[in-house]
C-alpha cells in the first residue's frame, strides 16, 4: 500500500470517475485533456519504465502486489492515487476483467530525431489491434517515428494502446496529413523515399532497395491507402506471395516490410 492514506473514491458518479469515462469512449475527450488511460500491472509497468509520472492513478483492495509496488512508485513520483471500490473500476474498465489497476497518463508525443532514415506511415488503417500490433513491432525494428494520417484509428484509443503493450513510450507517433509527411520526408539532410505497400503493384519487396532511407506506408485494411497518398508516394512495393493469396493482414504485411529492412540493414 502507498505510505500515505489515498483518497476513497466510493461513488460511480465521482468527477474522476466521470473524467476517466470520458478518456476511454472519446477522442475528443483525449485531445482536449491531453491525457489517455492504461490499464493493467504489465502495461502500468511500461508506462513508469518510461519515466512519465502519471497524472493520476486508481487501484482497488484486488490490485496484486506488484500493482501495489505500482502505485507506491507512482504516488512518490507525485501522482494522484486514489483507491476504489472494485466494483467500479470494473464497470468503468475497458477490459473483460479489471487488474484493478489504472492509470491517466499524459499525451506527449516523443520528440522527432533532427535526422531521419526509417520511419513508418499510417494511413486509413482503422482497426485499434492492427495498429497497436503494428506500433508495437516498429519499436521493435527501430523505426525512428510512425506518422498517422487523420484517416486511421485515434492512435492513443485504449484497444490501441492496449495493443501496442507500452510502443507508445518507445517511439514518437505523431498525427499529420500527406502534404505535411511527404514534406518531412523530402526535407531530411538524405531525402527519405516513400514506399506504399501494395498487394499487386510495383517492385516486390525482396528486390527494392531498403538500405537508403525510407518511409513506408501502410494502407487500411479494406481499401488500402487513400487516393492522395497513392498519387504522392515515390514508389509502391509488394510482398511475394506464392501461396496465391491476393493479401494480408495489416500488421502481417506491416511486419514483413519492417523486418526485411532489418534484415537489409544488418547484412
Amino acid at each position: 500500500m502507498p505510505n500515505t492514506d489515498p483518497e476513497m473514491i466510493t461513488s460511480s458518479k465521482n468527477q474522476h470517475i466521470q473524467h476517466i469515462r470520458e478518456l476511454l469512449a472519446k477522442k475528443a475527450a483525449r485531445e482536449e485533456h491531453g491525457s489517455f488511460i492504461v490499464e493493467g500491472v504489465r502495461l502500468c509497468e511500461e508506462t513508469l519504465k518510461s519515466g512519465s509520472p502519471p497524472r493520476m492513478v486508481l487501484f482497488t483492495d484486488a490490485c496484486s502486489t506488484r500493482g501495489l509496488e505500482l502505485v507506491q512508485q507512482a504516488g512518490t513520483a507525485g501522482s494522484k492515487v486514489f483507491l476504489v471500490k472494485h466494483d467500479i473500476l470494473d464497470a468503468i474498465s475497458d477490459t473483460e476483467t479489471t487488474q484493478g489497476l489504472l492509470m491517466v497518463m499524459q499525451t506527449h508525443p516523443l520528440r522527432l530525431p533532427d535526422q531521419m532514415n526509417f520511419v513508418l506511415v499510417i494511413d486509413q488503417v482503422r482497426d485499434p489491434g492492427n495498429l497497436g500490433t503494428i506500433l508495437r513491432t516498429a519499436v521493435a525494428a527501430g523505426v525512428q517515428a510512425v506518422f498517422c494520417t487523420p484517416g486511421s484509428v485515434d492512435a492513443w484509443s485504449p484497444k490501441v494502446v492496449r495493443s501496442a503493450m507500452g510502443a507508445h513510450f518507445y517511439v514518437p507517433i505523431v498525427l499529420k496529413n500527406w502534404n505535411e509527411i511527404s514534406d518531412l520526408c523530402k526535407n531530411q539532410q538524405q531525402p527519405l523515399t516513400t514506399y506504399l505497400a501494395e498487394s499487386a503493384d510495383g517492385t516486390d519487396l525482396w528486390s527494392a532497395d531498403l538500405k537508403k532511407p525510407v518511409a513506408l506506408v501502410i494502407g487500411g485494411e479494406a481499401e488500402g491507402a487513400s487516393a492522395e497518398v497513392k498519387a504522392g508516394v515515390d514508389a509502391f512495393i509488394n510482398i511475394p506471395m506464392p501461396g496465391g493469396f491476393e493479401s494480408l493482414n495489416a500488421a502481417v504485411a506491416a511486419s514483413v516490410i519492417l523486418f526485411e529492412v532489418v534484415r537489409q540493414r544488418s547484412v
